[in-house]
């Protein structure tokens, strides 16, 4: 990415369908604040959104990655050298992803997990840019862009799931009070 912006990102509650409280989005996008009505960590269902509708939702760098499928330059995001324990979701749409156990050291420069939190987190498409051929990982719900994945990730899966921290959001797992 050429330019980068000064992202603020806010998680507040808001009510579901259900009446549960779940998390929503709120980013700066243009210099408003604007609040993703796409966003939730709830709903499965898939998502079939014209990329001008993604474009009023995201800021520019989450835009361009996701959407786009840009790759944020190596050892500069967020979750690369993170080790919290919970859950990493969609950042466009809120889709469970990968759980924090399923996280480890690569030394690729971006957050690698072995496998997805459920079978249909995540979808696959091949990806022959730069003249290479690998599997574009894309996120279940939503479809965008997340990373790629590899074949030499650690046991059991032996699989590497190589992702933009921009693409994620994390939340950590509640702390379990006596």
């Amino acid at each position: 990415m050429k330019n980068l912006i000064k992202i603020s990102v806010v998680l507040a509650l808001g009510t579901c369908a259900s009446g549960k409280m779940e998390a929503q989005r709120t980013q700066t996008v243009n210099g408003k604040n604007v609040v993703n009505p796409y966003y939730s960590r709830t709903n499965t269902n898939a998502l079939k959104l014209p990329d001008a509708t993604w474009k009023k939702v995201l800021n520019a760098n989450l835009y361009s990655v996701a959407r786009k499928g840009d790759t944020e330059m190596a050892f500069t995001g967020k979750y690369n050298d993170f080790d919290g324990i919970g859950t990493y979701y969609c950042g466009s749409c809120g889709n469970a992803l990968f759980k924090s156990d399923a996280k480890f050291s690569s030394t690729c420069g971006w957050p690698s997990f072995f496998e997805t939190i459920r079978p249909k987190s995540v979808i696959y498409r091949k990806d022959t840019s730069y003249n290479m051929e690998r599997t574009e990982v894309l996120c279940g719900r939503c479809e965008a862009h997340l990373g790629h994945v590899f074949d030499d990730g650690p046991k059991p899966t032996k699989k590497r799931f190589c992702m933009n921290s921009i693409a994620l959001e994390f939340e950590a797992m509640a702390k379990i009070s006596k």
